[in-house]
């Protein structure tokens, strides 16, 4: 068996436990927060009786381990429970949303690469001025805050320019131009902080491969500068630059839950913080899940792709 397989296996017998403990976590945790599901969802029929038949029906008064197992038995069946509110099947509502979270990440982490990566080289090897505004542009955009920025755009282009919605959201499948046009502010919102990031990484990266002895060299055999830039010292400072952008999309599906809400896209994290509000406990622990699922995957992901890129890092996971 190779090595580079050999870390991917292991990698991948990591993520089980982790994936469990995770699961017990958030089971745990949402019983923590305050207030009681079904006083929500009675309101002024809350009368002990009612609230006790109640409990019953939904299994609440269950020990926490039965809880638990009956959850987690039908998570790995596919079945997340039933929304307490609606009644209506979580893994039906969560496939409705899921596409609305993965959308916004995808496009604002592809927008953040395509801006993030050339300004980080720019950064390394330009100017003077260069390196002033895309340090100031990495100050900017590592302080402020989502919430803020998204309000920002919303009162410039929607309110000030009246060119883009401030809020909304249309399906790709039923208008693809309409899509875009909703998801171009929120999109903005999360994509800044994630540019940031890269080009402070990228810049890094860059400047440390740049002073290396085999750049030294391909200049001393007249290799055109554009090459020695993008060719060669590049292809050597993609493995941090690729870790980097690995953790921050699995930042961006945290940031969209305040996103979604804020420009009202019906996402997983719009469902996260409606179940909140509600104290719908299986809502909150699907949302959650289906969150955290992606995160740890997308780590997973970032390893073994920077494991391909470096084999040194896998080298290291052997050792």
């Amino acid at each position: 068996m190779s090595p580079r397989l050999r870390f991917v296996l292991r990698r991948l017998a990591l993520t089980i436990p982790v994936l469990f403990v995770m699961s017990v976590f958030i089971f745990l945790i949402i019983r923590l927060v305050p207030g009681d599901p079904v006083r929500t969802m009675l309101g002024f029929r809350a009368t002990p009786a009612n609230v006790a038949q109640v409990r019953a029906q939904l299994h609440l008064d269950d020990p926490l381990w039965t809880q638990y197992r009956d959850w987690i038995t039908g998570v790995l069946h596919g079945q997340f429970g039933q929304d307490f509110i609606s009644k209506a099947p979580l893994s039906e509502l969560l496939a409705q949303r899921i596409p609305v979270t993965l959308e916004l990440t995808l496009l604002s982490m592809v927008l953040a690469v395509a801006v993030g990566v050339p300004l980080g080289v720019r950064a390394a090897v330009g100017g003077r001025w260069a390196r002033r505004l895309t340090e100031g542009f990495v100050v900017f955009g590592i302080s402020v805050p989502d919430f803020w920025l998204g309000i920002m755009l919303v009162l410039f282009f929607s309110g000030t320019m009246m060119w883009l919605p401030p809020s909304g959201f249309i399906a790709f499948g039923e208008d693809p131009g309409g899509n875009l046009h909703y998801m171009i502010l929120p999109v903005l919102t999360l994509a800044v902080a994630e540019a940031a990031y890269i080009i402070r990484t990228t810049r890094g990266s860059m400047l440390g491969v740049m002073g290396r002895p085999f750049i030294v060299y391909l200049r001393a055999k007249g290799t055109r500068e554009r090459s020695i830039v993008y060719r060669h010292a590049l292809r050597n400072a993609a493995a941090p630059i690729a870790t980097v952008i690995g953790i921050q999309f699995g930042v961006l599906l945290g940031g969209a839950i305040v996103v979604e809400t804020l420009f009202a896209l019906p996402g997983v994290g719009r469902l996260i913080v409606t179940g909140i509000n509600q104290r719908n406990y299986p809502v909150v622990q699907a949302g959650l899940l289906v969150v955290a699922t992606l995160f740890i995957l997308i780590s997973l992901i970032t390893d073994v792709v920077v494991g391909f890129i470096d084999p040194r890092v896998s080298d290291r996971g052997q050792s």
